[in-house]
C-alpha cells in the first residue's frame, strides 16, 4: 500500500469554498477573501442592533421601575 502523503501535496482548503490550494492564508483567492469579509461586517452589524437593543431596553426598564 502506497503512502498517501506522497500522492497528495500538502495543502489547504478555503474556509469559504472549500477549495483545495497551496498557499498560505485561510483563502484560496481574493474573491472568497472579500466574501467572508462581508459576511463577518453583516455579522457584526447584527450583532451591534442586539446590543442596542438590550441597552436601550434595559434603561426603560430601569426608568420604569424608578430605580
Amino acid at each position: 500500500m502506497e503512502n498517501f502523503s506522497e500522492k497528495i501535496p500538502q495543502h489547504r482548503h478555503c474556509t469559504v469554498c472549500g477549495k483545495a490550494f497551496i498557499g498560505e492564508g485561510y483563502f484560496c483567492s481574493d474573491g472568497c477573501k472579500n466574501s467572508a469579509g462581508k459576511e463577518a461586517r453583516g455579522k457584526l452589524g447584527k450583532y451591534m442592533i442586539v446590543w442596542v437593543v438590550i441597552i436601550v431596553a434595559t434603561i426603560a426598564l430601569l426608568l420604569v421601575t424608578g430605580i
